[in-house]
């Protein structure tokens, strides 16, 4: 099981950081994803970190978040900086074994979190 936690209203320009903690099992061997899903648009990949610690970022992601890990908590977190209303979404954390080359798509994560909303005013 997966809980995200950790969004809330920022001002544009403001920082959010959001946590992934798994329970029932150790996930230290999945790949975890962040996705965010706006009114109205499909959910959409933002960041992924996976089990060998590679990160990649969706392009408007990359340089304003960073995505991170403690094993030791079961947790991976989305560090969101510079935040705009663009980044206003529901967002959600998977975790899976995507091959290479998936990570960024949905079918390739078996446990998703329940989603957390992150507001940006501008």
């Amino acid at each position: 099981q997966l809980q995200a936690s950790g969004g809330g209203l920022v001002q544009s320009g403001g920082s959010l950081r959001l946590s992934c903690t798994a329970s029932g099992r150790t996930f230290n061997t999945y790949t975890v994803g962040w996705f965010r899903q706006a009114p109205g648009k499909e959910r959409e990949f933002v960041a992924v970190f996976r089990w060998t610690g590679v990160t990649y970022y969706q392009d408007s992601a990359r340089g304003r978040f960073t995505v991170s890990r403690d094993n030791a908590k079961n947790t991976v977190y989305l560090q969101m900086n510079s935040l705009k209303p663009d980044d206003t979404a529901v967002y959600y954390c998977a975790a899976g074994r995507p091959p290479a080359g998936s990570a960024g798509y949905r079918g390739s994560y078996d446990y998703w979190g329940q989603g957390t909303q992150v507001t940006v005013s501008s």
